[in-house]
């Protein structure tokens, strides 16, 4: 198979966040005096809109206690920001797409406001063409960010892989008739993954680069 556009998700997949995800969840718990999910809880929930995600992993969360969770999160997370890295050997792999001239973007869970924070401090933004977040369409795995992708860059799904660490991920490639690719060193295990009955699954980004330079133009 050789794809045009390969469509990566951010947290988990091209950026080392998921600890710094799981430990905000845990330390808004703590503050608001609610039930602490454990690692695989909170972990599970990575790459669905945080709102979503949050009533998965705090169910007892209610919508009077939404705001007050919303603003202890932000500030754990953002607390450790400032020691988020992209993984090792991403933005070569990146470099090499593009210079196949693979057309790339992004759909992830984040919002807006965070994308193009990690974006401009990456310098990663005129990489991609296109990104989707969760606060302007549908949260993962509803296919409407792939399919607004795909009429963006008039693409047909035959040529689209998308790349996750969730099994919400490929679950979205799923519904919306793309191929999916899971990596193993993000938020999800193995098993989460190859139910998806994704193309493939790899468990680094050295693995990655040779899966999909192997399957480009």
């Amino acid at each position: 198979m050789q794809y045009s556009l390969i469509v990566f998700d951010w947290d988990g997949t091209l950026m080392d966040s998921t600890h710094s995800i799981v430990a905000a969840i845990q330390g808004a718990c703590r503050d608001l005096d609610l039930p602490v999910p454990s690692v695989s809880s909170a972990s599970w929930v990575i790459g669905l809109s945080l709102e979503t995600a949050l009533r998965r992993a705090v169910p007892d969360l209610t919508a009077a206690l939404m705001p007050r969770f919303l603003e202890r999160y932000r500030i754990h997370y953002l607390t450790r920001d400032p020691e988020l890295r992209l993984f090792e050997g991403i933005p070569g792999l990146l470099d090499d797409l593009a210079g196949r001239e693979v057309r790339l973007a992004v759909a992830t869970g984040k919002s807006r406001v965070g994308l193009d924070r990690v974006l401009a401090t990456t310098g990663l933004g005129p990489r991609f063409e296109t990104t989707r977040c969760a606060d302007e369409s549908f949260s993962k795995p509803h296919p409407a960010m792939l399919h607004e992708i795909m009429d963006e860059l008039d693409v047909a799904p035959d040529q689209v892989l998308m790349v996750g660490d969730t099994s919400h991920d490929l679950q979205m490639a799923v519904n919306a008739g793309v191929h999916g690719l899971g990596v193993t060193y993000g938020a999800h295990t193995l098993d989460d993954l190859v139910r998806c009955g994704p193309q493939g699954v790899v468990g680094d980004v050295p693995a990655l680069r040779d899966w999909l330079l192997a399957r480009v133009r």
